[in-house]
């Protein structure tokens, strides 16, 4: 497989967006429009040259969108390899690939978010273990912070003491509150149809979409592509259709 490098050039031709093959998709056009505004900031997308999910998106840390501590590594954003591009070596092809690419820019490590199990949306812990990555930092419910040091002395990364602060508040009466950016090409689609489930069943609901790596790097969690709160309680980071939406609305006692 050979590795293609998107950029402002060649972003209007390539497919980028994970399982969707419609080009003409709004989440299409709502990612590429975000990925298009970062490559000044440093955004790197590598994927197989292939329609499928295959691929690595990275970005100078100072410059992620996430709350982290981590001045000169390399944040992964997403690392997505499924499907018929699993199990011959395509994982490891691309991450050597951001590897490279990060030691050539003078990086000290990669850093990435994962979990304390497989979770959808999010690295797979086990593998990064075995690629050599190492837990650095956690924050509740079950968000985990791993690195993998170029040096053995590098500084160590973690996440912000303002999201760990943040994290502190219980109680509120806001309802359910939902923190989401369009790094994520799913929640274009998804995201103004459970608003729409909400107004329709007169449910507290905010929506609250990051625009900038400033609002990113100050928000309440980890994982800024998508996490719904219920008074300030964590619920979930899946992007939820209409359905699931509903499930947990039921759950909840709405």
């Amino acid at each position: 497989m050979e590795i293609i490098t998107v950029t402002k050039k060649n972003i209007g031709s390539e497919h980028i967006c994970c399982a969707i093959s419609n080009d003409n998709d709004c989440q299409v056009s709502a990612k590429k429009t975000w990925l298009a505004e970062r490559f000044d900031d440093g955004l790197v997308f590598k994927k197989g040259d292939v329609r499928g999910k295959c691929f690595i998106e990275y970005i100078p840390a100072e410059n992620a969108w996430a709350p982290v501590e981590a001045d000169g590594y390399m944040y992964i954003n997403c690392f997505w390899v499924s499907g018929q591009y699993k199990g011959q070596g395509n994982s490891s092809l691309l991450l050597d690939e951001c590897i490279r690419d990060s030691k050539a820019k003078n990086k000290k490590g990669l850093v990435i978010l994962s979990s304390d199990k497989k979770r959808a949306f999010l690295s797979d812990p086990k593998y990064l273990v075995h690629k050599g990555f190492e837990e650095i930092d956690s924050v509740d419910p079950f968000f985990k912070l791993f690195y993998l040091p170029f040096e053995k002395d590098s500084e160590k990364p973690g996440f912000k003491d303002s999201l760990k602060e943040s994290l502190k508040k219980t109680n509120s009466d806001d309802g359910f509150v939902l923190y989401y950016s369009h790094q994520c090409p799913f929640t274009a689609k998804y995201v103004p149809l459970i608003e729409e489930v909400a107004r329709e069943k007169n449910v507290p609901f905010k929506s609250v979409r990051f625009q900038s790596r400033e609002e990113a790097q100050s928000a309440p969690t980890p994982f800024t592509s998508y996490s719904l709160f219920l008074n300030d309680n964590f619920v979930t980071n899946e992007i939820l259709s209409v359905k699931k939406f509903e499930n947990i609305l039921s759950e909840y006692g709405f």
